[in-house]
């Protein structure tokens, strides 16, 4: 019957289905451990489950131990054979088997001889079921003869020739290997020109005299029996044509000497192996080894290739300095013809090897064991390949199957055992062995024919818990023959599930492919075959997946910083996950900079073997989920090393280096460094810089430097330490490449030309013995250049010149090795003097009351008698229009650069008389002054009254007291005297204007408001204008007769009540007062002082002159009405300071300069004095009476 196990979504052939379906359950059932009831029931052929190898090489000294091992049941018992017949080791007391086992022990070591049992062993294991063989073991002991005695003659040859010193083993079981030492057991070295081959012996393409020596030694060890067998030493010798010739001398003619050389050049011929071509056979599997040594001189270079195609590339290894080929896992592929090719200067040659590649049987479908029901049919197929085609026989229980009892239920088809109908006595195990010339393959298959009711092997009420949205897979693990089919079942009573939502596995395992909460619940497993029928229960239960929810960031540090990564996981309330980090898929490391809490890593003081992989892995007992991120440790780079100098010439050399690690940050460029150890030891300097992907530069190199360089990398974060320097580097020395620069001829004295430039320094030398070449001569003259040789200075004086006379110079460099280009020639001058004329014309324009306008004419160049520098103005205010001789000012001076010849004047007092005088300026001094010119300035408004008090004041009366201006800057026409009433909510009244004579200095008030504060404006005035204003505030007394009825009214003053009424009210008053001259004193604004700045009057304002140049007097105090501590004081004194505004005190200097416009471009020269103060202005608090009035 057709063994169907479950519906299948794949089809497959009718034809196949049955012997494929088969087989597949049947390599399944072999891999389903069975339970221990089942294994005592079922019944089973013997299967060999371990035996000794094929060539089983034993070592003599040990007792022998031919495995074999078989499982079946009933338990199978165990036969041999020993070459082809039974052996009986029952009768040989030194054979033992061990119980329960096929194994033998062979005692040989209490008595007996290895070699007695050498020979073919087959073990046989069968049970009621049929019966298993082993392959055919040999047995061998292994061998490790010693070399047979010989006498070896001294070798002595000339020095070039080759040698081949032989080696050739004893044969022994396996074969030796074979190496070359020396007496101290040291390894012979070897080379290109020195190698051992293939066969042991040790070749010399040419020798040499070191090669002298008395203990060439072959050893052959023997690794089965531990064993190393030694040759007799070899001496060789190795003597030059000199020492051939003296002993050719003590034996022969003196015709038979050889001649001077010692050895000749010769073209490459091969030691082995030997002709033009060979041929090698290898089997499939094995490593091909091809070997071609050659000998010549020079030593000869060893080429492979292969003729009709290429060398495997992952399969190609070169050996023994390329004089062996080596191809592993060699296929038939690898057939053909191979040429080694041996090649030096003289010449080349070659040898071609041809390979044929042998296979032993291989297996392509081994047999493999049946399990059959009754009435069943199956099949066995053995098949294999081979070079030659192997041969294919059977054999049934061990015995050839053409006189094997006969079995009707099967038929043999070459390679194909067919059974049909079964029955339980077709049970037997079938040996298939395929065999050709080199070597043989033997497999057990058996055919085990059972009638067997189903039976379930998976655990009742197994409970398998599964993740959401995942395969759920419940077993049902089961065996039966006929191959039992499996339907499942969930619920007590619900239906065969369908294939279109589960998967029905042929091993009866269920899967339901996308797992749902509703999938929780019982499932039932039912198998049936015509024998009977099993079931099982299996409970599901369906759990919501783990994930991480805050997953671990990229992250990009710094070496020394920390960082942190987060781990967040949400998980089914029934699960208790873990959560582990990882390193590079490793344990964290044994640490104390690494934390780990709750759903966080902490790494402090981060290094660069913490960059890396870090994976946050949640386990719980059914999932498992991660999330990893990388963490880059940057740093600026480590330094390059590894640093040198190639194509080294006179002017250039190339740098090579090798980088640094970068540090996690890409290398964006290298900085070249030298230093001078000639000149300037120790001292670095740059050279150049290349791209970060470069490693080598080409560097230019000036003559006579010792150099050294070192190079620095550098990234985004900054720049590595410098490397080691590089080994120095001397330059020839050269003539210099250039010439001193900053040449300059400037006198020092008006008969001299001082000569100057900078010298050149110890790297532009260019050689030993620097020297300048200083040449001159008049530049507008005939002469003939004057040159002298001077010695590494920067200085030459040429004396007796004419006084400013223009000169070419030339300063040119020289070294032993030579002169530096022609240098340009530089115009200087000779000494100067002072200039001889002054300048003529002078005139002046006043523009205004403090700016005047000087033109003049200007002075002759030849007469300057040296560089023009430009032209100097002395003026000084002679007096006052008003009081003459009053004080003396010193001179004060402008300078105006260059050519000018005309400048302004700025900063003048107005209304006063001005002398000056002009002189030009050369390199060497001041020439001689014009002759004096005076002017006189205008008026200009006059600064403010020096003072304001306001004194005696009455209920309707205030005097007012005040000094002149201390600058009237003119003649005073009048004073303009402003003043307007305060009221107690501080808005200011009606503007009252009244004009005062110019020789007032005092002036009564009358018809005022009693206790009303007043503010006064009062400013002078000059035909020019007015001036600046002075403000203050002032309060009329108040109405004492008033107050005196009031109290005369009031009867009840002199109740208690109304006197502590009366208390309270003053000391509240008294704090309010205490306030209100605290803020005061700390300078805040009040109400009154607002009211003031808003109803400022615009006419009393401070005034300049027409032409907006230059500002007069001012002083930003006086705009502010209320300042702080401006209060009327005790005496009612105003004390205004001396304004410092003035352009006369802004500029002083010693060489004050103004361009043409009068804009300040130097400093003025001597002091202006300060008018002495003519009282101070008082900041003391208001008096108890003004504060007290301050509230009517």
């Amino acid at each position: 019957m057709q063994l169907k196990i479950m519906p299948k979504k794949k089809r497959l052939s009718a034809g196949r289905a049955p012997l494929m379906l088969f087989l597949c359950q049947m390599i399944s059932a072999l891999e389903v451990p069975l339970d221990p009831k089942l294994l005592e029931d079922l019944v089973q052929p013997p299967t060999i489950t371990q035996q000794s190898p094929k060539d089983y090489i034993i070592d003599p000294r040990e007792n022998i131990v031919i495995q074999c091992e078989a499982k079946g049941k009933p338990s199978p018992s165990f036969s041999w054979t020993r070459n082809g017949t039974h052996f009986d080791i029952d009768k040989d007391p030194l054979v033992t088997m061990k119980p329960g086992s096929g194994t033998l022990t062979i005692n040989i070591m209490s008595e007996g001889k290895a070699e007695t049992y050498e020979g073919v062993y087959q073990c046989t294991a069968r049970n009621e079921r049929g019966a298993a063989i082993s392959n055919n073991i040999v047995i061998r002991p292994s061998r490790s003869p010693l070399w047979t005695k010989e006498k070896l003659e001294p070798i002595i040859l000339r020095n070039g020739q080759s040698l081949v010193l032989p080696c050739r083993p004893p044969i022994g079981l396996p074969p030796p290997i074979i190496f070359w030492m020396d007496n101290s057991f040291q390894r012979l070295p070897q080379s290109e020109r020195v190698s051992q081959g293939l066969n042991g012996d040790l070749y010399f393409s040419n020798v040499l005299p070191e090669d002298t020596r008395e203990d060439y030694i072959c050893y052959a060890r023997f690794n089965h029996t531990q064993t190393i067998q030694q040759k007799q030493p070899i001496s060789v010798k190795v003597i030059s044509v000199d020492e051939l010739n003296d002993t050719i001398a003590a034996n022969l003619s003196d015709t038979e000497f050889y001649g001077a050389k010692s050895h000749r050049p010769r073209p490459p011929t091969f030691l082995t192996p030997d002709g033009n071509t060979s041929r090698k056979e290898e089997l499939r599997g094995n490593v091909l080894s091809l070997e071609c040594i050659a000998e010549g001189l020079p030593t000869p270079i060893i080429y492979w290739i292969k003729e009709d195609g290429t060398l495997p590339i992952n399969r190609t290894f070169y050996r023994n300095f390329k004089k062996t080929l080596q191809i592993v896992q060699v296929t038939e592929a690898d057939s053909g013809n191979y040429q080694c090719i041996a090649k030096n200067a003289l010449g080349a040659i070659h040898h071609t090897i041809s390979v044929t590649v042998k296979a032993a049987p291989y297996w392509i479908i081994a047999p493999q064991n049946l399990v059959l029901s009754p009435e069943e049919d199956g099949t066995l197929i053995c098949r294999a390949n081979g070079n030659p085609k192997p041969r294919i026989s059977w054999l049934s229980n061990g015995v050839p199957i053409e006189i094997a009892p006969d079995d009707p239920s099967r038929k043999i088809d070459g390679d194909t055992i067919i059974f049909s109908k079964v029955q339980e006595r077709s049970s037997a195990v079938y040996q298939c062995n395929a065999s050709n010339e080199y070597g043989y393959l033997l497999a057990n298959a058996f055919v085990n024919v059972l009638a067997e009711p189903p039976r379930i092997l998976t655990s009742a009420n197994t409970l398998y818990q599964v993740i959401a949205n995942r395969p759920a897979l419940l077993d049902c693990a089961f065996f039966g023959s006929p191959l039992p089919t499996i339907e499942w079942f969930k619920g007590a009573k619900g239906s065969a599930l369908r294939e279109d939502i589960y998967v029905l596995h042929e091993n009866g395992t269920l899967e339901i492919p996308v797992a749902q909460k509703d999938s929780t619940g019982t499932y039932t497993c039912v198998a049936r075959n015509k024998l009977g029928m099993a079931k099982n229960d299996v409970h599901l239960e369906i759990k919501d997946p783990t994930r991480i929810i805050k997953q671990p960031e990229y992250a990009v540090v710094q070496r020394g910083s920390t960082v942190s990564f987060e781990c967040k996981v949400k998980h089914d309330h029934t699960l208790i996950p873990t959560v582990m980090w990882l390193k590079d898929h490793g344990e964290l490391p044994n640490d104390g900079r690494f934390t780990v809490d709750k759903d966080r890593l902490v790494v402090a003081d981060v290094n660069d073997d913490d960059g890396g992989t870090y994976t946050c892995v949640a386990n719980t007992t059914l999932d498992n989920v991660s999330a990893s991120a990388v963490l880059s440790v940057v740093d600026v780079p480590n330094p390059p090393f590894d640093l040198e100098l190639t194509d080294q010439l006179d002017r250039s050399v190339q740098l090579s280096w090798t980088p640094g690690d970068d540090n996690n940050s890409p290398i964006t460029k290298f900085i070249i460094e030298y230093e001078d150890a000639m000149h300037e030891p120790g001292l670095w300097h740059h050279q150049t810089e290349v791209p970060g992907t470069q490693t080598t530069a080409q560097l230019k190199l000036s003559p006579y430097v010792n150099y050294s360089f070192r190079v620095m990398a550098e990234n985004n974060l900054g720049r590595s330490l410098p490397s080691e320097a590089s080994e120095q580097y001397l330059t020839k020395a050269a003539e210099p490449d250039k010439n001193p620069t900053a040449v300059e001829g400037l006198g020092s004295e008006p008969d001299n030309l001082v000569i100057t430039w900078k010298p050149l320094n110890g790297f532009e030398s260019n050689g030993p013995g620097l020297q300048y070449k200083v040449s001159w001569r008049q530049k507008d003259g005939d002469d003939e250049w004057t040159s002298v040789v001077v010695a590494n200075v920067s200085k030459y004086i040429v004396s007796g010149t004419p006084t400013f006379v223009p000169y070419l110079i030339k300063v040119q460099a020289l070294n032993d090795a030579g002169f530096a280009p022609e240098p340009a020639a530089v115009m200087g001058h000779s000494g100067e003097d002072l200039p001889m004329v002054a300048p003529g014309n002078v005139r002046v324009n006043v523009v205004n009351s403090t700016l005047a306008e000087v033109h003049w004419d200007p002075v002759p160049l030849k007469s300057i008698r040296g560089h023009l520098q430009g032209y100097r103005i002395y003026y000084w205010k002679a007096q006052s229009s008003l009081t003459r001789n009053r004080r003396h000012i010193e001179k004060k001076i402008l300078t105006f650069q260059g050519s000018k010849t005309h400048g302004m004047l700025p900063g003048l007092e107005p209304f006063s008389h001005y002398t000056l005088n002009v002189r030009v300026v050369n390199g060497k001094g001041e020439g001689p002054a014009s002759p004096d010119k005076v002017f006189n300035t205008p008026e200009g408004v006059p600064s403010a009254p020096s003072s304001l008090k306001i004194v005696n004041p009455t209920l309707d009366s205030l005097t007012l007291e005040w000094e002149p201006p201390s600058h009237p800057n003119g003649i005073l026409t009048e004073y303009t005297l402003k003043y307007q009433p305060i009221n107690s909510t501080h808005e200011l009244g009606p503007l009252v204007d009244l004009k005062i004579p110019a020789n007032k200095t005092r002036w009564i008030l009358k018809n005022l408001n009693f206790s009303t504060r007043y503010k006064f404006y009062f400013y002078a005035q000059t035909a020019a204008g007015s001036g600046i204003q002075i403000t203050e505030e002032a309060i009329t007394t108040v109405d004492e007769g008033k107050l005196a009825m009031a109290s005369r009214q009031v009867d009840i003053a002199t109740q208690g009540w109304f006197i502590g009424l009366m208390c309270a009210v003053a000391l509240l008053i008294l704090i309010l007062l205490i306030v209100c001259f605290i803020r005061r004193n700390k300078g805040g604004k009040y109400p009154v002082k607002e009211k003031e700045d808003a109803h400022a009057d615009p006419e009393i304002q401070p005034m300049k002159e027409d032409d907006g140049t230059f500002g007069e007097y001012s002083d930003a105090e006086d705009h502010k009405p209320l300042k702080k501590g401006s209060r009327t004081p005790s005496d009612r004194t105003v004390k205004k300071e001396d304004s410092d505004d003035s352009l006369v005190d802004y500029g002083e200097g010693v060489n004050g300069q103004f361009n043409e416009d009068g804009s300040f471009i130097g400093q003025y020269s001597g002091k202006k004095e300060k008018e002495p103060a003519e009282g101070n202005e008082s900041s003391e608090a208001p008096s108890p009476v003004n504060a007290m009035n301050s509230f009517v």
